[in-house]
């Protein structure tokens, strides 16, 4: 497994994905910032302001296999960076190949112009990680949607029996959510592929009258924008990044939410695909845990304190920040890494999740129809009036709980409601299916965005 940022530990696997860690890892970071170095090679030379003699040396040298990586964690805690430590080796390296090519190894730059663009670099591979991982959660729920449109199930306000909804609608729900997350992590990935090169204080002042040029040059070779100006101190494009994934982490919390509560045994609407040793207990062999859950709900939990953290770093001082952009380091990464494991794992779990829609109709009926007041309220008020519909089936509901019977019995019973409502009516409003509104019409408009999307 890849040795990722700030290190790989036994739960890594839950916390982050082999993908992400290795986007992270220590080994990549160092590579995305010997590239800038590259294209800064033949940036210059291009320019013509260093000669294109050098830039050969230079290039070769620009291969993280050459990088003693441990003498780099030793010396990050003295020098302040990774990139001071680096840029050191770097130019030893070249120098052992052409000591006048070693001169000009760095020329323009400036540490955090190195630390950031291979940030943005990383950022830009886990970003279209996220974006095709959205995409084939949608996929999965979309077939959900259209599966259960019309299977009934009970809606759940404050934890306790609402009113009858459909499966499809729940599902609806999230994938509606995810569509819109879809747009904001491609907006908010276009606006993070910047690239970093301004010098020591934003001037760029020792490449004179080349800077622009070189700089292009630079975005150009690395598949960047070049920005109006140097952002050294401006972090809103990192703090998009965390924030918008901070939001799609709490989305998928609350999905994972969802599934958990429905897989309770008392509930047991759903449950988690079933593989052998998924979700045991070491001392309970009856147990099925949703473990893909938890981890989702872990980073949900997770990624709040490390979005402000983010926030906090913002107000940087002057032209270089002071503790605000070093807290970024780890922060962002871990982030962008909790969030792809959430998505990773609850599309696992989407993808082999069990449906029991026996057990969804059965659930509704365990109110005795008490789910169904007020759709008697509703049609016993075109004779009586709201009011004293609502007082009678009100009443009725309490003769219900007290006597341990169906709702349906009861109100069968009553004079008053009979004289409006026959029997068989009355059971005919007491199908779920008879009172879930618009259900249906709202899962095709979002089934008709999701292929909107796919187009």
């Amino acid at each position: 497994m890849p040795d990722s940022l700030p290190g790989t530990t036994l739960t890594s696997g839950i916390s982050s994905t082999d993908t992400l860690q290795a986007i992270f890892s220590a080994r990549s970071t160092v590579q995305r910032m010997l590239d800038v170095e590259a294209a800064l090679a033949r940036a210059l030379a291009t320019a013509g302001v260093i000669p294109a003699a050098a830039v050969d040396p230079w290039v070769r040298c620009c291969e993280a296999d050459q990088i003693d990586i441990n003498a780099l964690r030793l010396a990050v805690p003295e020098a302040g960076n990774i990139a001071i430590p680096l840029v050191k080796q770097l130019t030893a390296n070249v120098a052992a190949i052409d000591e006048d090519a070693a001169r000009y190894v760095h020329l323009g730059a400036t540490s955090q112009d190195l630390i950031d663009t291979a940030k943005v670099l990383q950022l830009r591979d886990a970003m279209d990680v996220i974006k095709n991982d959205l995409v084939v959660l949608a996929d999965v729920l979309a077939l959900l949607a259209r599966r259960y449109r019309d299977t009934p199930m009970i809606g759940r306000t404050w934890l306790q029996h609402a009113l009858p909804i459909t499966f499809g609608l729940k599902v609806a729900g999230w994938l509606d959510a995810l569509l819109r997350y879809q747009q904001r992590v491609h907006d908010m990935s276009k606006q993070l592929r910047v690239l970093q090169f301004g010098g020591a204080s934003g001037t760029l002042a020792s490449l004179g009258d080349h800077a622009l040029v070189v700089s292009q040059s630079i975005a150009d070779q690395l598949d960047l924008t070049l920005p109006s100006v140097p952002w050294h101190a401006h972090r809103d494009r990192f703090a998009e990044c965390a924030t918008t994934l901070g939001m799609l982490t709490g989305t998928l919390g609350k999905i994972a939410r969802d599934i958990a509560l429905m897989s309770q045994t008392e509930i047991a609407e759903l449950s988690e695909p079933d593989a052998p040793g998924r979700g045991g207990s070491s001392s309970m062999p009856h147990k099925r845990n949703p473990v893909g859950c938890a981890a989702v709900l872990s980073a949900a939990t997770r990624v709040p304190g490390l979005v402000a953290t983010m926030l906090s770093a913002m107000p940087n001082e002057h032209e270089r920040a002071l503790g605000g952009w070093q807290a970024e380091w780890e922060t962002l990464p871990e982030i962008v890494s909790l969030s792809a494991a959430a998505l990773a794992q609850l599309s696992s779990v989407i993808a082999g999740l069990q449906v029991d829609t026996e057990r969804m109709r059965s659930n509704i009926d365990a109110s005795r129809g008490m789910v169904m007041a007020e759709a008697i309220v509703i049609e016993l008020a075109h004779g009586l009036g709201r009011a004293q519909a609502h007082q009678l089936v009100e009443a009725a509901c309490r003769k219900a709980y007290s006597q341990q019977q169906d709702l349906l019995t009861v109100l069968q019973a009553e004079p008053q409601v009979t004289d409006v409502l026959s029997k068989d009516r009355l059971a005919q409003l007491f199908d779920p299916l008879s009172y879930i509104g618009q259900a249906g019409a709202y899962v095709d408009r979002v089934l008709e965005t999701y292929e909107k999307h796919k187009a």
